[in-house]
């Protein structure tokens, strides 16, 4: 019954591997053929499409960089990407789970042999993707695509179910990162004259033009983040030693991105009522939570932090070079500041009525 399950298991993750590789190994070769290679070696597109494939699960890369052999660190990845691989490996985990006719007894082995081989697998093309100048950090796959292969995989077939407190602080934290979403759209679009001209700075061209576009796409979620931190107070940073929030404002120049055309210009104290919407949201989730009892809003505001951490490390990162070595939002000042909202607006949710009361 075993070696069913492995076989089974072994066959669906290397086509969910494949699901995800073979396009971004297209796209590799496209983008090589266009602009060319230092080295003219057609084995480069393929390394390529292997760190493309880690890169989409927020592995990150140590990198040497040219002329002075200078340290790098690329962990500023895209979160938008994670969609493709999250998809690969539920539809990799549902087809599995199909092979085994209903037997939801296999179903936990299933799942835990899939997010071990895949892991493996990911290991193994971290290691032999490793080049002098690109390093992918190779001992930190385990940590990425283990938790990540085993969530997907618990969320298909026969799901399991998750505690009360779970769901109360997924959605609140969801509700949180859609209202930023909002904003930030409205930003985008109120600024749009400044990503034009972003965009013509580049001169990207119709192919280069394409790909920027579905970096930019790629690249909302990061952008997300960081205006959920801007309007929490803390705000973010656009490179070393800046700082981008409603009380400092500090950005020595503006990196050529399209999607920081939305960036403020200055401080703003007016955003700091977006402190006000955490607390409502602390105070939603205490009247969601109070109906059933204290220690399930107690987990819930514990469950909240731990994504907000989660959030806040995916958020945050180094984009190569050292001048943009802080991007993002601070995952310590991020967590600390959006939990201690959310804690405040429960608290006042649980003692203004008794105040009124007396």
């Amino acid at each position: 019954m075993f070696v069913r399950v492995l076989g089974s298991t072994l066959t669906q993750v290397l086509r969910s591997v494949a699901l995800v590789l073979l396009p971004t190994g297209f796209i590799a070769l496209v983008a090589w053929a266009t602009a060319g290679s230092a080295t003219g070696n057609t084995g480069d597109p393929m390394r390529a499409a292997l760190w493309i494939w880690l890169g989409a699960h927020q592995l990150p890369f140590a990198l040497t960089l040219p002329p002075g052999n200078d340290a790098g660190l690329l962990s500023y990845l895209p979160l938008g990407a994670l969609v493709f691989p999250v998809m690969a490996i539920r539809n990799g985990v549902r087809r599995t789970i199909d092979r085994l006719d209903g037997n939801s007894s296999l179903f936990p082995l299933a799942r835990t042999l899939f997010a071990v081989l895949y892991t493996l697998i990911g290991t193994t093309v971290a290691l032999l993707s490793a080049t002098d100048a690109v390093k992918p950090i190779w001992y930190l796959t385990p940590l990425v695509l283990l938790p990540l292969s085993l969530i997907c995989a618990s969320t298909v077939g026969r799901k399991l179910i998750f505690g009360q407190a779970v769901l109360f602080s997924s959605r609140i934290i969801s509700l949180l990162l859609g209202i930023s979403s909002i904003i930030f759209g409205l930003s985008l679009f109120l600024n749009l004259s400044t990503v034009k001209n972003l965009v013509v700075i580049l001169q990207p061209g119709i192919l280069g033009g394409l790909l920027l576009l579905l970096l930019n796409i790629l690249y909302i979620p990061n952008a997300v983040v960081a205006t959920l931190g801007y309007f929490s107070g803390t705000g973010f940073a656009l490179g070393s030693a800046s700082i981008i929030s409603p009380v400092s404002f500090h950005l020595q120049s503006l990196p050529a991105f399209p999607l920081l055309g939305s960036v403020p210009k200055t401080s703003n104290l007016i955003a700091l009522f977006g402190i006000a919407v955490v607390i409502f949201a602390g105070a939603l989730l205490t009247i969601w939570t109070t109906t059933l009892s204290t220690r399930v809003l107690i987990q819930s505001l514990f469950g909240s932090v731990i994504i907000l951490a989660a959030v806040a490390y995916a958020g945050s990162g180094a984009l190569i070079t050292r001048s943009m070595s802080a991007m993002g939002v601070s995952p310590w000042k991020f967590t600390l500041s959006v939990g201690g909202e959310l804690v405040i607006g429960a608290l006042l949710a649980i003692y203004i009525p008794r105040v009124g009361k007396r």
